[in-house]
């Protein structure tokens, strides 16, 4: 059977965001299991912590390996790739590779708490700053990608409580008990991506992808080269070959 392809989203957006890689994995013939997050796209309303994300995580990878019989590839964008690499260094075994997108730093503390800070104000906004994020969603990525991360709906209420979860989370510590192929995909204008040579130094046999042109949302600003960049690492790490 075709391994499966688990896809995690970042901050705030949900499974909608993965668009056009569902569409390109669909038409070449993998599976794809597209994951909302606690607090995110249709579950939005619940409370966003690390242990529902890690307990959504490993239901999916069972479900996918469950219906193809094979380890699956797993893709994790932003909180979606923290997350990613702190449930696979805790199940080895489980999947055959993983693809962590722009999450190329860990913030220290006193950022952690300036972001809650902004959070926070922005939230008292009479929208909860819904007008603000679609905005700065629709200026910085093109269409048809911009839609992609509304249409799912935004979580707008998880902020606090994701940047105080995501603190507990040590991804430099953990990516050194990892023992499959990772593959670090990175806008060249991410801003983070700072500590990128670091990610890639603690983790084992790892390989870094940087696009250029492209800013932390890197595959929706360019989808066509982060989904050609995943094929390619699925099609290692599973033994798949490419199709004529």
């Amino acid at each position: 059977m075709t391994a499966a392809v688990i896809l995690l989203h970042g901050l705030r957006t949900s499974a909608s965001m993965w668009r056009h890689q569902r569409e390109a994995l669909a038409a070449d013939g993998i599976p794809v299991i597209a994951v909302d997050l606690p607090g995110h796209g249709t579950k939005l309303g619940e409370r966003f912590s690390v242990d529902a994300s890690l307990n959504a995580i490993g239901d999916a990878v069972g479900r996918a390996t469950r219906e193809t019989g094979a380890a699956p590839y797993l893709v994790g964008f932003s909180l979606g790739g923290y997350l990613a690499i702190e449930w696979v260094a805790a199940h080895p075994g489980r999947v055959a590779g993983l693809l962590a997108a722009g999450c190329g730093t860990t913030p220290p503390p006193v950022v952690m708490r300036v972001w809650r800070v902004l959070a926070r104000v922005i939230g008292r906004m009479p929208d909860r700053g819904r007008r603000l994020n679609d905005a700065v969603v629709r200026l910085f990525v093109p269409p048809p990608g911009a839609e992609d991360v509304i249409s799912g709906g935004v979580a707008l209420d998880v902020m606090d409580d994701a940047l105080i979860e995501l603190s507990r989370l040590r991804p430099l510590e953990r990516l050194r008990d990892i023992r499959i192929p990772v593959l670090f995909v990175n806008g060249r204008l991410d801003h983070v991506a700072l500590q990128a040579g670091r990610f890639l130094a603690a983790t084992p046999g790892a390989r870094l992808v940087t696009v250029p042109g492209a800013t932390h949302m890197v595959s929706l600003v360019r989808p066509d080269r982060f989904t050609e960049v995943l094929l390619e690492g699925y099609r290692a790490a599973c033994g798949v070959p490419k199709r004529a």
